[in-house]
Parts: C-alpha cells; structure tokens; sequence
C-alpha cells in the first residue's frame, strides 16, 4: 500500500483546508447589499428606465407593460398584493393569495417592475442575467434581482428572437404594436389578450406612443 510521506501530507491537507474554507465562505455568505438600486419616482406615471442603452422600441414596451403590471412608485421592489421586497438581492419568492379573478386562492410570486413569478425570473436569469453570482462556476448562482438587472433581463428576454418566434423590435419599428401585445399576452396578462385585464390597459397603446417618442429622444 502507497502511503504519503510526512513531507507531503502537510501541503495536501493544508490545500484541502482552504479548498473547504473557501467552499464555506461562498455557501455561508450572506448577502449584505440593501436595496442598492431601488428608485423611488415622483411618480407612477411611466417612469424611466434603470438600464442605459438599447433598443429605444424595447425600452418603450417595457415601460409599457410595467405600467399596467406595477403601476407603484418603486416598481422594481413591488411584490403582487403591494407590498415591497426588503431587499433586491434576489427574487423575493413570496406567494401572496389572490382574492380575486379567475386564479382566486391561488397565490402569486409576482414581483418587480415586470411582475415576473418565480420560476420564470430563474428561467430567463439563466439565459439573460448579465452578472450571475455563481459557486463553483456552475454549480450555484445567485441572479441579483436589483432593477439594473430586472432591466437587463427583460430587454435581453423581448430582443430574443428564438424565444418568442417574433422579431419583436422589427415588429414594433413596423407599428404592429398590437400583435405584439397578443403574442406577450400570456406572460404579462394585463396587455389585453390575457385572462385578466385592468384599468389600466385599454390606455396602453397611448402610453406606448408616448414613451416611444421619449425613448427615441434620447437616442437623437
């Protein structure tokens, strides 16, 4: 039987005594950031966006679905039901019951600016996110659910051609704002086409009208 020599336990052990330190700390960690990017606006009336840069067409849809779906002065932390997310650190995961409509009693994990549930924030944070805290690479990541990245995730999400059969930004530039609205219906059902509607959304081709223009003077 091979056994190690003295000289040579001492390095292996002390390497593997960091490895697993390390492996703790990363596992341990807690994040300390609070609420790092969460504006309080003046108004709820179609605030500007977080991110900087992109597609003035994308920008201004996303503007527009999040004044019907978080239609709040701090959109980025509202939690369905309209309380706010202590922190942005990740997505906050809190299954609100819904008094009302056709999923009465259900809960909701709606959350942020786009009202994104749970499972589809993991889903396209994995494709999207553009600063994944991972462990080990791969084998954990934490995506940051702090409005930057809300953005972020959301434009590169609408900009993906392959994910909704569309072209999305082509499609608006071609001012068919309308079967836009229908194919992102069943995400964002407040757009019009879903099963759910509200007072805000037969205003939402005015509103998307309005924040184009806002969104292409900025690029002029």
């Amino acid at each position: 039987m091979d056994i190690l020599k003295p000289s040579r336990v001492k390095p292996i052990a002390i390497a593997i005594g960091c490895l697993v330190s390390l492996c703790l700390l990363l596992i341990l960690r807690q994040p300390s950031r609070r609420l790092k990017q969460n504006p309080i606006f003046d108004t709820v009336r179609h605030p500007p966006l977080v991110m900087t840069g992109g597609n003035p067409y994308i920008r201004a849809l996303m503007r527009t679905i999040s004044a019907s779906e978080a239609n709040d002065r701090q959109p980025y932390s509202v939690i369905y039901g309209g309380s706010h997310a202590k922190t942005l650190d990740r997505h906050p995961e809190k299954c609100v019951r819904i008094v009302s409509g056709p999923n009465i009693n259900n809960c909701s994990t709606a959350a942020g600016r786009y009202q994104m549930i749970n499972t589809t924030w993991f889903a396209m944070a994995q494709k999207y996110h553009p600063q994944p805290d991972c462990l080990l690479f791969v084998f954990y990541c934490n995506y940051s659910f702090e409005s930057e990245y809300q953005d972020a995730v959301v434009h590169a999400w609408l900009s993906d051609e392959s994910a909704w059969n569309m072209n999305i930004p082509q499609m608006l530039k071609d001012d068919k704002l309308e079967e836009v609205r229908k194919r992102l219906s069943s995400t964002w059902t407040s757009l019009g086409y879903g099963i759910e509607t509200n007072r805000i959304t037969p205003r939402l081709a005015g509103i998307y009208q309005k924040v184009l223009q806002e969104e292409l003077g900025k690029k002029n």
